[in-house]
């Protein structure tokens, strides 16, 4: 059997793309595979980022394969809530930098893996929506909080609560993809960002990115102290040093990301 999500290194590079034709839904064993391989990209300290994206043209992914819930077993839907969430927070406290790269269709569960990523290019044709209402259910990977925090309330109600699909250019103006490119381009694009990422100290991008994640449940006058606290801390590092003196002696700095 082929592998549920392929893994391929690529410098300070992972690529993830997920690989269960025809349109990449999710299993059990391929969240399970998402969490130890997210686990193991945060082990390994020469990955600074990681690409996710889907195999084939048409679709990045379509989510949960509904047959598992139309017996309407409970036990069944609370082992399939519970992997889900697992696996797309695992995703989302991933150490280093994670973006999407929408290549086709992202739907339900499909597009809350791409919101759990820390950014999202899409190409022009792609085309989102959290339809879990239309068929009894509701986006229980992050969807209903996720969305709310990228687009806003309004948005978030009018896609959840009424269903609506949408394209990507209207998706990039509400904020829900960060930019659209020509179809076929959204990888090459998302790796290029990954390699932006890599300029900078891999120390610093964590912790930044900690920081940024935070305020989503943290007062602000707390996160402004953890702020410092932080920067301090970087004090600790390599990378602090080597930035500094990088720049100042003008040349490029060599991260060790520690």
């Amino acid at each position: 059997m082929s592998e549920p999500i392929r893994v391929e290194k690529r410098g300070h590079v992972a690529l993830l793309t997920m690989n269960n034709p025809p349109a990449n839904t999710w299993t059990a064993d391929s969240l399970k595979a998402l969490v130890s391989i997210v686990e193991e990209l945060n082990a390994d300290r020469d990955i600074w980022s990681l690409v996710l994206t889907g195999e084939g043209e048409k679709f990045f992914s379509a989510g949960a394969d509904l047959k598992l819930f139309a017996d309407g077993d409970r036990a069944v839907a609370g082992d399939m809530a519970r992997l889900f969430g697992e696996a797309f927070e695992t995703l989302s406290c991933f150490r280093g930098v994670s973006i999407a790269a929408v290549n086709g269709f992202a739907m339900g569960g499909g597009l809350e893996v791409a919101l759990a990523c820390d950014l999202r290019v899409a190409e022009a044709q792609a085309q989102m929506a959290l339809p879990e209402a239309k068929v009894g259910l509701l986006p229980c990977a992050g969807g209903t909080q996720n969305l709310t925090w990228l687009v806003g309330e309004g948005w978030a109600k009018r896609m959840i609560l009424c269903g609506e699909r949408v394209k990507a250019d209207k998706a990039l103006e509400i904020g829900l993809v960060e930019e659209v490119v020509e179809q076929g381009q959204a990888l090459e694009r998302a790796l290029q960002l990954a390699e932006q990422v890599g300029e900078q100290s891999p120390s610093a991008v964590a912790a930044c990115k900690t920081l940024i994640q935070s305020g989503r449940s943290r007062p602000l006058d707390q996160g402004y102290i953890i702020e410092r606290e932080l920067f301090v801390d970087l004090f600790h590092t390599e990378d602090q040093r080597e930035g500094v003196n990088a720049f100042l002696e003008k040349r490029k700095a060599e991260w060790k990301n520690r």
